[in-house]
């Protein structure tokens, strides 16, 4: 196309989509969204409600207890169970690992009061389930077995049932303590429940899962009063008070502790729906009392209040797609917005990982980061579409983990305040200097180097000591050998970009070296990144497509890994002999016939095409290093291939674990048309967009407009683009392009364009010495 063709297309497309939008209401983003996506196949979500970044999420359970098949069930639901066992108030958002389901509720109606949970042949507390229902902030049910409607709303710090007994039936609700994802024996250590003089209902309970030890704490009120209640232990010989009892103790004491606690309350024949508020804390009982008190109101009340919430947080990317792209893309960006998720109490106070009560000050502390996955593109998304203060509140909730680590180290993957040592890398160092580069305010980032820089020299973690000394991870004295090196040469390098910034040459020069120590994992030979050993040898035998926990790679292969040095693309594809054959191998890897290999014993490999796995986080930035090498169209092909492939607007519509929204945010940013491919480099490499129009509102206030002009399944590929009215000759956009609002309109077209960003000056940075 012309650049004259190519004016008049923009002055055109200009006009429509002015007189469209003139037109037409902007369509309500929270009623776009569908909770239920990602609730089947290998997605991991949950459908029930939650505030954006609420400390609560109160959700059904359809199976929790023994280990058995846990994995399908990470977070206590799946679409197609066709029973609930109740309604529980923790719950990870599309992990890979179960924990969680905190405090289940279950509402029973009737003479006769079921005190287990029952299964397939034996009846109890479990119920079928109909008609459910979900938008942000609210998810309903019909309990068929005791006909009960049961609706969900959450706040920040709290949750609030509603329950509409059956008209004539006595209406029951139990709380079971014993309840947990992922349940074995032994797993809590310690519960408590006790009726308050005024009524509210508390407890806690101690676990040694995932993240051990780990404590919890409640506090209930019911809208109607109490006729009954019996607190009872379903632990074998128990001592109360002098009785020794086979089983159930006594029942009608205020309080009552053990490792096996189920409590009965009992409210007569209500003439009106129930309502049960409850609050948590990571603090202690008074903690979540004043918790309850910090959010006033009724269930409508507190539903309304999150729905203006979440109006509020989805608007600010506001997106005109038909339908199906509009709901998969705003259910992205929904599952993009729960995590981290808020730890601290309403005073301020919060649990670190030292197991110890720290006082509050104004900022919020926050937990459940899952660094491993989310500091690819879920992260950053933030930086762009939360307000400053909330992307600080993270990083410095990071940095006072690091203050109060017994190992004196930023978090790995961190939960209720607690470190699990999950995956690999130390990828708090890119959040944080991601977020400083970017130069939002209220962190303190020469601090935060010094926590960055700690984290980088501990030398007992995950094979440190070796990787200074040797300048990689042997793997005859650390498993995952391969995938360590490249992690850390990574994060070495946002710590070099962020230490180059502030001044301090020294540190910048060191991390720089280390950002290098890739190259020593990497075979030229085979062309692939390869375990070595101590003496120096690669091990072998060597077969880029196997994947086994525990062995040269982390939840992937050589195929996957080989293509993670996001610093130093250029890097690469001078070892792999150029540009023509860096897109040979890309090819080959999109296209490999997998038709012989069994995956079945690897849990969480989904979403495959070829040996490209979409379903599993390193390969998230592959598709856009044909960029690299001046070929972006056929990015633009990959990107086709990926979405229409591995999401849909479905329960199964997630290819592979949402991971606490990294699989969200990956396709939040590539329907906008660009992705993050380094973190910490300030530039996002352009893709093409699937979405004919996006607003988003910046911190700050400002606007940026993406514009896709003639979109259409035919037209798939990218005419010309143009930034603020200007001919935009480069494949990139910066961060600061970005934040200064103003527009990027595209012009699609059915063939490629084979000439636009080909140059190189035109392509993305491509060596650890590009400092913008």
């Amino acid at each position: 196309m012309s650049c004259r063709l190519l004016r008049l297309a923009v002055a055109a497309g200009l006009l429509a989509s002015t007189a469209l939008s003139a037109q037409q209401p902007a369509p309500d983003p929270v009623e776009a969204v569908d909770p239920f996506i990602g609730t089947s196949g290998e997605g991991h979500t949950f459908p029930g409600a939650v505030a954006p970044f609420g400390m609560v999420q109160l959700s059904p359970d359809t199976h929790v207890g023994p280990a058995r098949e846990t994995y399908d069930w990470a977070s206590g639901y799946r679409h197609e169970d066709p029973v609930i066992l109740g309604f529980s108030h923790t719950h990870f958002s599309g992990a890979g690992h179960s924990d969680l389901g905190d405090f289940l509720v279950m509402p029973v109606s009737g003479d006769t009061v079921p005190l287990e949970a029952g299964d397939a042949d034996t009846p109890g507390f479990r119920s079928r389930k109909a008609d459910e229902t979900a938008t942000p902030g609210y998810y309903a049910v019909t309990l068929t077995d005791p006909g009960v409607r049961a609706e969900m709303t959450a706040g920040t710090r709290v949750g609030v049932h509603r329950y509409a007994f059956p008209a004539g039936k006595a209406a029951h609700l139990l709380i079971d303590l014993r309840s947990i994802i992922y349940d074995y024996p032994g797993k809590i250590l310690w519960s408590s429940v006790r009726i308050r003089p005024d009524g509210t209902i508390t407890g806690s309970r101690e676990v040694r899962g995932w993240a051990s030890p780990r404590r919890i704490f409640f506090a209930m009120r019911f809208s109607a009063p109490v006729t009954g209640h019996k607190l009872i232990s379903t632990e074998k010989n128990i001592l109360y008070k002098g009785f020794k009892g086979p089983g159930r103790g006594p029942e009608t004491l205020d309080s009552l502790s053990g490792r096996a606690l189920i409590a009965q309350f009992d409210f007569g024949k209500l003439r009106k729906p129930l309502e049960v508020k409850v609050a948590l804390s990571g603090v202690d009982e008074d903690g979540a009392i004043a918790n309850l008190d910090s959010e006033p109101g009724d269930f409508e009340a507190i539903r309304a209040r999150t729905r203006a919430a979440w109006a509020e947080a989805l608007g600010r990317v506001k997106i005109d797609a038909p339908k199906p792209m509009r709901t998969n893309v705003y259910t992205a960006l929904y599952h993009s917005l729960m995590a981290p998720s808020v730890w601290s109490d309403a005073d301020g106070r919060w649990r670190g990982p030292d197991d110890q009560v720290h006082a509050g000050d104004r900022t919020t502390r926050y937990s459940t980061f899952s660094l491993w996955d989310t500091f690819r593109a879920e992260h950053p998304l933030l930086t762009l579409i939360q307000p400053e203060e909330r992307n600080a509140d993270f990083v410095n909730s990071l940095i006072a983990s690091q203050k109060r680590s017994p190992f004196g180290i930023l978090p790995v993957w961190q939960f209720a305040g607690k470190e699990t040592w999950t995956m690999i890398g130390y990828h708090a160092v890119p959040v944080i200097a991601d977020a400083c580069l970017k130069g939002i305010r209220g962190i303190d980032c020469a601090g935060a180097l010094k926590a960055m820089v700690a984290s980088a020299d501990y030398a007992p973690y995950g094979g440190l000591s070796d990787y200074m000394s040797l300048g990689y991870v042997p793997i005859d004295r650390e498993p995952e050998a391969a995938s360590k090196t490249v992690e850390y040469a990574y994060d070495d390098w946002t710590i070099a970009r962020l230490a180059r910034k502030l001044g301090e040459t020294a540190i910048a020069a060191r991390f720089e070296k280390r950002a290098q120590n890739w190259r020593n994992s990497f075979d030229p030979k085979t062309g692939f990144l390869r375990a070595r050993k101590s003496d120096g040898s690669f091990r072998t035998p060597f077969d880029p497509t196997a994947i086994n926990y525990g062995s040269d790679y982390t939840e992937g292969n050589a195929w996957q890994y080989s293509w993670f040095m996001p610093h130093d693309q250029g890097g690469l594809f001078r070892l792999l002999g150029g540009d023509a054959r860096a897109v040979a191998k890309l090819d080959a890897m999109f296209d490999y016939d997998n038709s012989k290999i069994d995956y079945s014993h690897a849990e969480d490999i989904a979403g495959l095409i070829g040996q490209y796995i979409h379903g599993n986080e390193p390969s998230h930035h592959v598709a856009y290093l044909y960029n690299y090498a001046g070929q972006p169209w056929r990015t633009q092909e990959r990107l086709k291939q990926i979405v229409e492939s591995q999401y849909k607007p479905t329960p199964d519509g997630l290819s592979g674990n949402d991971d606490l929204g990294q699989m969200s945010a990956w396709l939040v940013f590539t329907a906008l048309g660009f992705y993050p491919v380094a973190p910490g480099s300030n530039e996002y490499v352009i893709g093409r967009p699937f979405v004919e129009r996006a607003e988003m509102t910046l911190p700050g206030g400002a606007r940026f407009r993406v514009i896709a002009d003639g979109l259409s399944d035919a037209n798939r590929y990218v005419g010309g683009v143009t930034l603020n009215g200007k001919l935009l000759e480069r494949s990139t956009i910066t961060d600061a392009e970005i934040r200064a609002g103003g527009e990027l309109r595209f012009t699609m077209q059915a063939t490629p364009n084979m000439s636009w960003a080909t140059k190189p000056g035109a392509r993305p940075f491509s060596t650890t010495a590009y400092r913008p």
